[in-house]
């Protein structure tokens, strides 16, 4: 896996699409984005559920910028240490879910499971799908996936 380039944490939007820095991550820079966004998830579920889906879904659109332009300025498609599309991911995963430490810590493993895992559709978005959209499209469907699997673990559980 290629290294982080130094420069990006000074580039706002290299900065933004390596999750803060947590992207620069030398193993797993995947799960620590991941980590990343469960720390920003606190203040974000402050949120009503509208404003909530607003705020990801602004994430969502203004990653497929982010994601792409760092991509074509470093010539990398879906380098690892891009992990805005991790952000997006998990916050779909958390919609509407009680916030609470367990919630969030069986969305983040329930997220890491289908993102790395990339069932279908999932794996065929992320090799057929390119640029920006293709680097965001699959962890948003992840996201869905783990999401539907927590709201029913939710429902079921209380």
């Amino acid at each position: 896996m290629n290294k982080v380039p130094a420069s990006s944490f000074t580039h706002p939007i290299h900065f933004l699409a390596i999750g803060l820095g947590s992207g620069a991550a030398p193993k797993a820079p995947g799960t620590f984005g991941t980590a990343m966004a469960v720390l920003l998830y606190w203040p974000l579920s402050q949120l009503a559920l509208w404003p909530y889906i607003g705020v990801v879904f602004v994430a969502a659109v203004l990653g497929v910028y982010i994601c792409g332009k760092t991509s074509r300025d470093w010539q990398v498609h879906d380098h690892g240490g891009i992990v805005w599309d991790e952000f997006v991911g998990y916050w779909i995963t958390m919609i509407a879910i009680p916030v609470t430490w367990y919630w969030a810590l069986l969305g983040f493993v329930l997220f890491r499971i289908f993102d790395i895992w990339k069932p279908w559709p999932i794996s065929w978005l992320d090799h057929k799908v390119h640029g920006g959209l293709g680097i965001m499209i699959d962890d948003v469907v992840a996201g869905v996936f783990a999401w539907v699997v927590l709201a029913s673990v939710v429902n079921v559980v209380g």
